[in-house]
């Protein structure tokens, strides 16, 4: 049964009106992820970003070692934007932030771990469990990066923590390092150029790209054709050097970093909350519990 929730669901992903989000679920039996490709072929729909399911709360933060050569980014989240404000929270983000810089753990496990930089009589997660028992919220460190660079690394926050953006540069100055962290920032790509971009994305895009070209009425050799032409936007959404520069949009970030004599070699941009489904609540049922 499509229920009237669901369809609410695919249309704020999809920006698609009711009755054509109604007949692709049915279509699919529900399938979100088919229903989302099927709007697409139909040129209804854009294609649905991570950024837009419903966030969870929390900061992202990074740190950066004073010679510039080694930086991280971390995102610890929480149940609360309330408790996001709280600045013994705060304070502890940053410093798992220098934590992962400094001591270099593997992994999330291997974090918890470690002695914790503040309090050495302590591990990280012991000091995550006293934070939880004082702040009397749930938290939890979800995910990091670490770069070690030949060239320096520079970040960028924006939001009071909503986005964090860390770029590892092999040559180039920290203005320009500045500039790229804010393009990844606001224009959201997925890799830096086309030869990382996975065969099998590709592939499937193109697909997608053919799909709504036979919809639109033309021939199977002139879809080919046109798929070749829109790969090209494809590509300067999801990869770094091929996007418009945001400070200067008749220009291609690749051609800015030429220019300047800048070449990036990764980034990583953590967005808060990014991919989590947020636990809603109805407050009266919750206070009827609590009687109860």
């Amino acid at each position: 049964m499509i229920t009237a929730e669901l369809v609410k669901k695919l249309r704020e992903k999809t920006g698609a009106g009711m009755m054509d989000c109604k007949k692709v679920l049915t279509e699919t039996n529900g399938d979100m992820e088919k229903a989302i490709e099927l709007l697409r072929e139909r040129g209804i729909a854009k294609a649905a970003k991570k950024s837009d399911r419903i966030a969870a709360e929390g900061l992202v933060e990074t740190y950066i070692s004073d010679d510039g050569k080694v930086g991280s980014v971390v995102e610890v989240n929480s149940e609360t934007d309330f408790v996001a404000k709280n600045q013994e929270f705060i304070d502890f983000v940053k410093n798992i932030a220098k934590q992962v810089a400094t001591q270099n753990p593997a992994n999330v496990e291997e974090l918890l771990g470690q002695k914790y930089i503040e309090d050495a009589t302590k591990t990280v997660k012991e000091i995550l469990t006293d934070k939880i028992a004082t702040i009397g919220e749930n938290m939890s460190i979800r995910r990091f990066a670490r770069f070690e660079s030949q060239g320096l690394v520079e970040s960028y926050i924006h939001g009071a923590g909503k986005i964090a953006v860390l770029v590892d540069l092999e040559t180039g100055s920290k203005d320009v390092a500045k500039d790229v962290c804010m393009q990844i920032a606001a224009a959201r790509p997925e890799y830096v150029c086309k030869e990382e971009v996975p065969a099998e994305q590709v592939s499937k895009e193109m697909e997608i790209l053919k799909a709504q070209a036979i919809n639109e009425g033309k021939p199977e050799q002139i879809a080919e054709k046109m798929v070749q032409g829109r790969i090209g936007k494809f590509y300067s959404e999801i990869c770094l050097l091929d996007q418009p520069f945001v400070k200067e949009s008749d220009i291609k970030v690749g051609k800015m970093l030429e220019n300047n004599n800048a070449k990036v070699v990764r980034f990583a941009r953590f967005e808060k909350g990014e991919g989590l489904e947020k636990k809603e609540e109805n407050f009266a049922e919750e206070v009827m519990k609590q009687i109860k």
